[in-house]
């Protein structure tokens, strides 16, 4: 499975009622990847990694928003807003208030290059709900050795054009050996930098180069984490207790409710004593934490609701709250 799974999960989905029924069919509007097959034939499969010239075009994003008035029925101007527009189509993005300032596709692309230096290597990029919002992820140049595992980091840039969220930039950390996520909320160095649409929006994103996105320090930060999480035993009593607080039962539950808990916390449990890739590894803290990554990131859901697949890639950028909170409970031990 590869780093394109992270993002959105892989769903085997056979025939058009099926897109429609998860929600795909309108979600996915353009995109491509790198030796991935994206979404059943949406989109371009090239064998290397582009560059950001390629992959804005690859991509689909080689289009700019630009602002107009909004007016209504009887032509009256609605003043404090307006409407955000792709220009290719002349498809409306969103509705936004005055103050909101465009960060352009192709400004992405250029923080990513500033940020990473010439040469950076996009793994995929594309749009979502019709151009409303758009993401690429770029493989950070160096792997890193960490607690005797390799780690590749990504760096992943989303944005909207609607309004409905801010920029948002943030390393995920991959194991190469299993692909889990492994973006910790670290104390110690921040893994994301998120600005909002207004104010000058180009002095922010050079804030961002210069003074929080250092992928070196929160890397080193992690490497410490790490190792310190290995050092860690941890008891079956105490697994059984953690995976019970991670996955709480109701409190006055239904049958079904009891049983689909259970299985939960059955299939956590088996993916901490009986994962391959963490065999060797001791009944430790870090084992753990591996754990709940492998669940949150791979484990089918109960029920897949029509935006699931946008709900993860977001978990992707902003870090997934289960694997924190398993994080933090080891920590506090």
């Amino acid at each position: 499975m590869g780093i394109l799974c992270l993002l959105f999960r892989c769903v085997n989905l056979e025939n058009e009622s099926d897109k429609e029924r998860f929600g795909m069919a309108h979600m996915i509007e353009q995109m491509f990847s790198v030796r991935e097959k994206p979404w059943h034939g949406l989109g371009t499969i090239v064998m290397e990694a582009p560059t950001s010239a390629d992959a804005l075009r690859l991509a689909g994003l080689d289009w700019n928003v630009v602002q107009e008035p909004v007016y209504t029925g009887s032509k009256e101007k609605v003043e404090g807003y307006k409407l955000n527009i792709r220009d290719s189509d002349r498809k409306v993005l969103g509705v936004v208030s005055d103050r909101y300032r465009v960060v352009q596709n192709v400004d992405a692309f250029s923080f990513t290059d500033g940020l990473l230096g010439q040469g950076v290597r996009y793994e995929t990029a594309g749009s979502l709900q019709n151009g409303k919002r758009v993401w690429l992820l770029a493989r950070l140049p160096k792997e890193y050795i960490i607690a005797g595992e390799r780690i590749n980091p990504y760096l992943v840039f989303s944005n909207t054009h609607d309004g409905s969220s801010s920029v948002k930039v943030a390393i995920t950390p991959v194991r190469v050996v299993c692909n889990n996520t492994l973006n910790l909320a670290l104390d110690t160095a921040k893994r994301s930098f998120s600005m909002i649409h207004t104010g000058n929006v180009q002095d922010k994103i050079q804030e961002a180069r210069d003074t929080l996105f250092m992928a070196e320090k929160y890397m080193d930060n992690l490497d410490v984490e790490f190792e310190q999480l290995r050092r860690q035993k941890v008891s079956d009593a105490q697994v059984k207790e953690y995976i019970e607080l991670l996955l709480p039962m109701e409190e006055e539950p239904t049958v079904m409710q009891v049983k689909n808990t259970q299985r939960l916390r059955q299939d956590m449990m088996k993916r901490y004593y009986d994962a391959p890739d963490l065999q060797k590894v001791g009944k430790n803290a870090y084992r753990f934490v591996n754990a709940v990554s492998d669940f949150a990131t791979h484990s089918a859901p109960l029920r897949r609701t029509a935006n699931y697949n946008e709900n993860l890639f977001a978990r992707t950028v902003d870090g997934n709250p289960l694997i924190d909170k398993a994080y933090q409970l080891v920590k506090a031990a």
